[in-house]
């Protein structure tokens, strides 16, 4: 069961469930918190709460593919986690030393150590929703996506759903100097979710779920990528155990836990270029790069 947010007629969102076999329905909710918090009125799951009200309902004439999509949840708060897969660290290795990769980085030592790199991405304000425009940095000549599986979270750090995440990323930035780090990841169209909200119960393993990403100029395929979530080297629990940790969590907060996939060193994203992530259980979540 997935869970997506669209825009209904002028500025009204509503909710709407798209089952295993594809049929949309739309849900009495503007939100997916409200949802959440409905379900828990009754007591019942948000997986209970929407089988028991689509029994109730008729599928829209619409697909899920038609309906003009916005964020699947307004995340107060989008936190990412990073260095949790190998790829990554080869990546990240490779932006701070260039070809002397042999030398042992702050990389290396967060890769290995108790406590995981944690650091904050983006808000609700700031977020693009699928099919929305990504931005490209100004000052910066090496830009990529970062395809992430995201946890959507309540305020007590449970899981509520998955979703997609692009963590866009600035690797020259990002390599000149670990303390640069926000301004590598966060700058206006830096970060989009979606396409919808995967519900748990509908997920049969978290950790074996395939990512792709590709992504297309002019028509034609450029980069394409694929990993699945058991190289993750963290465990969900640990990662939202770290953002917890003495911290305020808001309901609606998106945890994206890393990256296992990164084009080659010597690419970059250009105005134009069109991006593709798909996570089956989920979706395919599409954004448009634009310049600044």
């Amino acid at each position: 069961m997935r869970i997506c947010r669209f825009a209904k007629s002028g500025s009204d969102a509503r909710l709407a469930a798209v089952n295993a076999d594809s049929r949309v329905y739309e849900l009495p909710y503007a939100c997916f918190i409200e949802l959440v918090r409905g379900a828990k009125a009754v007591g019942k799951t948000s997986f209970q709460r929407v089988r028991e009200l689509i029994a109730k309902l008729s599928p829209l004439d619409a697909t899920f593919e038609d309906l003009p999509l916005l964020v699947p949840v307004q995340a107060p708060d989008v936190w990412a986690a990073g260095v949790t897969y190998m790829r990554s660290r080869e990546a990240r290795n490779y932006e701070s030393t260039g070809e002397d990769t042999a030398a042992l980085t702050i990389y290396d030592r967060v890769y290995d150590a108790s406590r995981p790199e944690v650091f904050f991405k983006s808000t609700a304000a700031r977020l693009v929703g699928p099919n929305g425009d990504v931005g490209l940095r100004s000052d910066s000549n090496w830009q990529i996506p970062e395809p992430e599986l995201g946890l959507v979270l309540d305020s007590g750090g449970q899981i509520l759903g998955y979703t997609i995440g692009n963590d866009m990323s600035c690797r020259d930035i990002e390599g000149e100097n670990p303390l640069y780090l926000p301004q590598a990841k966060i700058w206006k169209g830096s970060c989009s979710i979606g396409p919808a909200i995967a519900l748990p119960e509908s997920v049969p393993d978290a950790y074996a779920m395939d990512i792709r990403m590709t992504i297309s100029r002019n028509g034609r395929e450029i980069f394409a990528g694929h990993a699945n979530t058991r190289q993750l080297k963290r465990r969900y629990d640990e990662l939202v155990a770290c953002l917890m940790k003495d911290n305020l969590l808001f309901d609606g907060t998106v945890l994206l836990t890393g990256t296992c996939i990164v084009p080659p060193d010597d690419f970059t994203l250009c105005a134009g270029d069109r991006i593709y992530m798909q996570i089956p259980e989920i979706g395919t979540l599409s954004n448009r790069v634009m310049g600044q």
